[in-house]
């Protein structure tokens, strides 16, 4: 088995495009949190969200054209072009056989379904963009990476909703740890769409203002986007190439429940950890943070530290949620967090949970790492996420010795 590295980081976010930005508003507790203009929003009580701002794809990218491609494939696309920055990475250099490109999402192309779907009711098909109903399979997004960087290995779309890009890592990590490719782009893209904040409003899961995990009074999630991608490689090509190495990503594990379509389930998510630590080849007593799943919801946060403490016992690492500051990105959202965890371990400090006031008593013994961005020797990272349907995937990195 071939130890899989990160070595490059691509994020492109609502609090900032490329790793430098985003970690600085990582250190800095910055809010991504915005009025919503993706779409008409009169009519919601609740209009804010995590959108990208300044996303400019032309700039960005080097071969595709962004005019043939929908909005979560360029932020994938993106986000693969700034990993492969970051790393270093000469393509030329690469067997393109051998480098994969596995994205994940919740929602694919819906802001292009929602333009095709508005066109035929308003003019029904001869109306329609014939060009749109190119841009809007999901597989499209995974497509895009692998167009933009000329890769000829596995290209994959991982629809598993809100832990799609832990599943991601996952798939990749096993295609290089077992010889099958060298380099892989992995992680997230989705972006905000009508739909999925109107499904959060149903459901009772959306909040007005602020998202504020693990507090006391927290009432929700706030719809977010972007696209989050990691540079894999395995240990001996990254050497071979004298490569930056951010962390070593150990293991992950997989499960899924099926016992409710939405509501998080604690035993499972438990042997979710559990089965990662193994995967991993660690014990709980070596993680030195946890970068949660921390939607903001009263019930994800209450189940998730329920988890917590039953594989950690009463005290638990310090865990926080980066989705008070992006908003929940969806298939987006763990491959943020896989960022987050990479320059936790590289840089030396822990994400805060901003938007924190007062304590709940139920969460009694979860550090939540408050407001601030707290420096610390981490080691190992644990990266939470969960998704509806009971679809849980969890990612472990650790730093290289």
């Amino acid at each position: 088995m071939h130890p899989v590295v990160v070595t490059g980081l691509g994020p492109v976010s609502s609090v900032g495009i490329g790793r430098p930005e985003f970690k600085q508003s990582l250190l800095a507790g910055r809010s991504g949190i915005g009025p919503i203009e993706s779409f008409d929003t009169r009519g919601f009580p609740y209009v804010n969200g995590g959108e990208v701002t300044g996303f400019e794809p032309q700039a960005l990218l080097e071969r595709i054209e962004p005019a043939h491609w929908g909005r979560s494939a360029l932020f994938a696309a993106a986000g693969a072009r700034l990993a492969v920055r970051d790393g270093g990475l000469d393509l030329d250099r690469v067997d393109a056989g051998r480098a994969a490109a596995v994205i994940g999402t919740t929602s694919g192309e819906s802001q292009v379904v929602e333009r095709i779907t508005a066109q035929l009711v308003a003019g029904g098909f001869p109306a329609a963009d014939a060009a749109l109903f190119g841009q809007a399979p999901a597989g499209r997004l995974a497509h895009a990476v692998s167009a933009e960087l000329g890769l000829c290995g596995e290209s994959m779309t991982l629809a598993t909703a809100c832990s799609a890009s832990n599943y991601a890592l996952g798939y990749a990590h096993d295609l290089i740890a077992t010889g099958q490719a060298d380099v892989a782009l992995a992680g997230g893209a989705d972006s905000v769409c009508r739909w999925a904040h109107a499904g959060f409003y149903r459901l009772g899961a959306l909040t007005a203002d602020a998202c504020a995990p693990f507090d006391r009074d927290r009432s929700g999630i706030l719809t977010g986007e972007g696209g989050a991608v990691l540079l894999l490689e395995s240990a001996g090509h990254a050497a071979a190439r004298g490569a930056h190495v951010y962390a070593e990503l150990l293991g992950y594990g997989v499960n899924c429940d099926a016992r409710h379509m939405v509501a998080p389930d604690a035993p499972t998510i438990a042997a979710c950890m559990r089965m990662a630590h193994r995967h991993a080849g660690i014990k709980p007593d070596d993680v030195d943070y946890i970068c949660a799943h921390g939607t903001g919801t009263p019930a994800n946060d209450s189940v998730e530290a329920t988890a917590v403490r039953d594989v950690f016992g009463a005290a638990p690492p310090p865990m926080s949620s980066i989705k008070s500051m992006l908003g929940h990105t969806m298939g987006a959202a763990s491959g943020f967090g896989a960022i987050a965890s990479a320059l936790a371990i590289a840089d030396g400090f822990l994400p805060p949970t901003i938007n924190w006031r007062t304590a709940d008593e139920s969460l009694e013994g979860i550090d939540p790492v408050p407001n601030q961005a707290r420096p610390a020797a981490v080691r190992v990272v644990q990266n939470n996420g969960f998704a509806f349907g009971g679809n849980n995937a969890i990612a472990i990195l650790g730093a290289v010795t």
